[in-house]
């Protein structure tokens, strides 16, 4: 079997040819700096212009909102670390006030850390739990908000488990108390519909390299009016927010990729459900003795089946020996052996939890992907 299949489309995406094209074009013949006064800039000022507009099309939102960053969890750092140094004269005024953020229990270690990083700066830290499908309980977090509250962050889909979050409910509460909402929407841009002004958040966080774009470019989306603290200082790039000179050509390889995935987004989110639906069955039928993670609201084509009494590093070598790339959870923690803190948090059974895999179909798989995987992981199972 010489075909590799790629089936971690969660961890990252292949790039889109077109985007692709598009961006080694501009670093070859566009290479000026954007924030020079020149005539040579003038076509890249223009392309950061519209690649706005396209990725604020794409999320409903205005292109003023939209702030490129080099990934999600700079976006994400942002956000969380931002919004409670805003306040700093505030708490500073009133030293036995600690200011509070709350999270939920599964949520990337983009936000996690950035939390730990305010903990160790007198912050507190409130972590919702969520029921067995991985989902946040919004009376829960109606209970949990404090007056000294700063900011509320809870992913809009879940990286490991494909959990889709009642992220507008959560918003509504966080508003009706007067504080600022936040959600890491880094797997679902591009995946599933994403209107900010409907789901009501301040801010949002995404990545290009889920959604078929480069690596090492992003965008946060912040409300206008929303008063944050620059994330780096410096010139006046990103509206004197974000300073340093853009990556035009990723910007604008990102733009395109988002823009071909929202065009597609309801085809392509059919063919990856059937491939998963082909790859259950094909398990089913060999009496394979399994459970889905997740619940049923999960974000299409994304799969985390632990098998009963296996090994999920093991299962995850032996496919790849067969050139099948899939994962035992999130990418950021491939190193780490222990069960994740998501899985814990779903109260996964004991007997089936450290046999898990994570398999996440793109639009680049087949239906014959899909069975092939089913077959050699009876093979491995077995």
């Amino acid at each position: 079997m010489n075909k590799i299949i790629y089936a971690d489309n969660a961890a990252t995406t292949p790039i889109d040819a077109d985007a692709l094209e598009l961006m080694f074009d501009l670093q070859k013949n566009l290479y000026a700096n954007p924030s020079a006064a020149y005539k040579l800039s003038r076509p890249l000022k223009k392309i950061l212009h519209e690649s706005r507009e396209k990725i604020a099309a794409c999320i409903n939102a205005a292109p003023n909102e939209i702030i490129f960053t080099s990934c999600g969890t700079e976006s994400d750092n942002w956000a969380i670390k931002s919004a409670v140094l805003s306040n700093l004269r505030e708490v500073l005024s009133n030293l036995r006030e600690q200011p509070n953020i709350i999270t939920s229990a599964v949520e990337h270690k983009a936000i996690l850390n950035s939390c730990a990083a305010m903990e160790k700066l007198g912050c507190t830290v409130t972590k919702l739990a969520v029921d067995k499908s991985g989902a946040v309980n919004p009376a829960e977090l109606q209970e949990k908000i404090l007056p000294q509250t700063k900011i509320i962050s809870v992913m809009l889909a879940h990286n490991e488990v494909g959990t889709i979050q009642p992220v507008k409910a959560l918003a509504e509460i966080s508003h009706a108390a007067g504080k600022i909402f936040h959600t890491d929407a880094v797997q679902a841009v591009g995946h599933i519909p994403v209107d900010v002004k409907d789901l009501n958040v301040d801010m949002l966080s995404a990545s290009a390299h889920k959604f078929n774009g480069p690596k090492g470019i992003g965008f946060i989306y912040i409300r206008a009016g929303l008063k944050i603290l620059p994330y780096i200082d410096g010139g006046a790039q990103e509206f004197s927010r974000r300073a340093g000179t853009e990556n035009v050509p990723a910007v604008a390889a990102m733009a395109l990729a988002l823009e071909k995935n929202c065009r597609d987004i309801e085809i392509n989110a059919a063919k990856t459900s059937d491939c998963a639906k082909i790859l259950i069955d094909t398990l089913k039928k060999s009496n394979v003795d399994f459970i889905i993670n997740g619940g049923e609201n999960r974000l299409p084509g994304h799969l985390s089946l632990s098998f009963k009494n296996g090994d999920g590093e093991t299962i995850m070598h032996r496919l790849d020996l067969k050139n099948i790339c899939v994962s035992t959870g999130s990418a950021c923690n491939s190193r780490q052996v222990q069960i994740s803190h998501v899985l814990q948090a779903l109260s996964v059974n004991p007997n089936y939890i450290r046999g898990t895999v994570r398999i996440t179909f793109g639009r680049e798989n087949s239906y014959e992907d899909a069975e092939i995987i089913g077959k050699q992981l009876i093979k491995c199972i077995a």
